[in-house]
């Protein structure tokens, strides 16, 4: 049997899903799904196979909507201030992060989630690869919030909470948990990599305690530092080298 051999055109075509999530539209294994459910057609053929490779001259459309991938990948860090919703449209004509984000010559999305009353920093990007690893919990993606409690809590209770809990959900274990000023017991800094629904809220609330205010203080290395509730800043270029090192895949 002869070998397989590739030719250098044939190198530089991608699997369908990846096009999809390159172009920024959803994340790879969110464009596996839609390929699989007849959502996706190249040259207005219907493929449910994500493995077709893209060539060069195909195009690709998703829900009717032509995409092709982005030559230019954006990076932003948001501060997001409360009562604003994690998400690019809302029917309910609410504010959103793209609001506050406003015009830009390429289409981005939020990675991840904010409550909606959970205030600080937010990535968006257009990089559907990199907004996929970052979302994946094998990456165990760092995240340090700033937590503001109804009531004072004990140094037992940290370390409770330290050694790990168990919630409806199964068990959860933070990386770090201290008070930000030793002097006042209600403000708490917790590191963890869990990315569970309502997650430290959710902690809290099963010692008893209330969350009057969190805020996302550092995501994937980044910090807030410098911008203030509402302001938006590209990310630099060490800043993405360092994303893309330690969450290569």
């Amino acid at each position: 049997m002869k070998p397989v051999i590739s030719t250098p055109e044939e190198e530089k075509r991608v699997p369908l899903n990846a096009y999809i999530s390159q172009a920024g539209y959803c994340s790879r294994r969110q464009a596996v799904l839609l390929i699989k459910e007849g959502q996706v057609k190249v040259n207005g053929r219907t493929v449910t196979s994500p493995a077709y490779r893209v060539q060069e001259n195909d195009k690709v459309t998703v829900k009717g909507k032509h995409v092709k991938p982005n030559t230019s990948l954006v990076y932003i860090v948001l501060n997001k201030p409360a009562h604003v919703i994690t998400t690019a449209r809302d029917e309910q004509n609410r504010p959103t992060v793209m609001d506050l984000i406003g015009t830009l010559s390429v289409r981005v999305y939020p990675v991840g989630r904010l409550d909606t009353n959970t205030t600080g920093l937010l990535l968006l990007t257009n990089d559907g690869e990199l907004a996929q690893r970052l979302s994946h919990p094998r990456y165990e993606v760092d995240k340090k919030y700033r937590v503001t409690l109804n009531r004072a809590i004990p140094v037992e209770a940290l370390e409770h909470i330290r050694k790990g809990i168990v919630l409806s959900d199964g068990p959860v274990q933070v990386n770090e948990i201290e008070y930000v000023y030793p002097t006042i017991d209600n403000e708490i800094f917790v590191r963890l990599h869990s990315g569970k629904n309502r997650i430290i809220r959710r902690i809290f609330e099963s010692l008893g305690y209330f969350i009057k205010q969190l805020d996302r203080v550092e995501y994937a290395g980044l910090t807030k530092r410098g911008l203030a509730q509402g302001a938006w800043r590209y990310l630099s270029h060490a800043e993405l080298e360092r994303i893309k090192r330690r969450y290569k895949g």
